[in-house]
């Protein structure tokens, strides 16, 4: 084997145990994102990530439950 061959491996191999450590760690922005939206989310204190996003998409369904009975209230209102 010529040693440029031996140089790219070692790149690659380098290369997937970087992504590895990545994907096990997540990084600063992305905790500091979940912790955000911790702070948004009722009860989102001290939940895990995959709990976190279930607990968001209930809250966004909440939410627009909530604007559509507002909405709709506030027709009947303006008809009266």
């Amino acid at each position: 084997m010529t040693p440029s061959g031996c140089k790219g491996f070692a790149k690659v191999k380098w290369r997937r145990r970087r992504r590895r450590s990545a994907v096990a760690r997540p990084s600063a922005s992305v905790r500091m994102k979940v912790t955000k939206l911790q702070k948004l989310i009722p009860g989102g204190q001290g939940l895990q990530p995959d709990r976190l996003f279930l607990r968001t998409a209930d809250y966004i369904v909440h939410l627009n439950l909530q604007l559509n009975v507002l909405q709709a209230l506030s027709k009947i209102y303006q008809l009266s």
